[in-house]
């Protein structure tokens, strides 16, 4: 079989790696529009959270789940709460597809080093 003759959806080693960097350049790009937009939505919304409206309810509230459930109980409570605010959840998002972004090019600049050792 010749080198012209290739399998059909086979693509050539230099395209995929573009693929994959094309790819990595969207993923980037879209995590941290997509980020930056779910911050900004969640932070200028007019309502007030339900922090604001119990503010004095919240120790009584850490007392009694301290007391219930121990400190693992409380530890919980707190991370579920920390992960409900929109810097968190902004953070994490951009940190996904900064880490998808990075395995793209990583792939993407294997498979160039692959081609240049054949």
């Amino acid at each position: 079989m010749s080198v012209n003759h290739q399998t059909p959806g086979a693509h050539p080693p230099r395209q995929q790696a573009k693929r994959l960097r094309l790819i990595g350049i969207v993923v980037l790009v879209l995590g941290l529009l997509s980020a930056g937009a779910v911050y900004w939505v969640r932070t200028h919304t007019g309502e007030p959270t339900e922090d604001e409206l119990l503010a004095g309810n919240a120790r009584a509230e850490a007392h009694q789940m301290g007391v219930l459930y121990g400190k693992m109980g409380l530890l919980t409570q707190e991370l579920s709460d920390d992960l409900k605010q929109p810097g968190t959840q902004a953070l994490i998002i951009a940190t996904v597809s900064i880490l998808i972004a990075a395995g793209c090019f990583y792939f993407a600049r294997l498979e160039d080093d692959d081609n240049e050792v054949r």
